[in-house]
């Protein structure tokens, strides 16, 4: 077996979307503050570069009209940015605040992996993004270790036993 490679991140990710032109004017906003900038445009297609990765939001094929996002089914759970300070995910939040975005969790600190604090929020087509930062190398530090967290829901609220 050929040895394997070292990847350099993920280049970009496409959203495809049924509320192109609400998705469109939120990305429109959101990607700039993120340092994120439009390189491609059309009434049906936006891609945004910068921070090495791109963001792509696209159309829904017609065939796919009437279908809303599920977050829990099959495909795209959520999408994650990671910010480069702790203090950055504070100031995403009050920009999303801002502008009337839907506030799924404020930030807060998060069990995952060491220092992981974030926010997070929905698009107009209900797709979830989050913005998180995690110091130093994460989970990649000598002892740390991944926890999923499975009764850590979406909301940031620890269920009830």
């Amino acid at each position: 077996m050929a040895a394997g490679i070292k990847i350099n991140g993920v280049a970009h990710v496409i959203l495809r979307v049924n509320r192109v032109a609400e998705c469109i004017a939120f990305y429109d906003r959101l990607m700039p503050f993120l340092g994120l900038r439009a390189v491609e445009r059309s009434d049906d297609f936006v891609y945004y570069v910068g921070g090495r990765t791109a963001v792509g939001i696209r159309r829904a094929s017609p065939e796919y009209a009437g279908v809303d996002h599920v977050e829990a089914g099959p495909g795209l759970d959520h999408l994650c940015f990671r910010a480069r300070l702790r203090e950055d995910v504070d100031r995403v939040h009050e920009f999303l605040v801002e502008i009337g975005a839907d506030i799924v969790r404020p930030p807060e600190d998060g069990p995952w992996a060491p220092g992981y604090y974030s926010t997070s929020f929905r698009d107009p087509e209900g797709i979830r993004l989050e913005l998180n930062h995690v110091p130093g190398v994460g989970l990649l530090a000598e002892g740390a270790a991944f926890t999923p967290a499975p009764d850590h829901p979406v909301t940031g609220r620890p269920r009830d036993p």
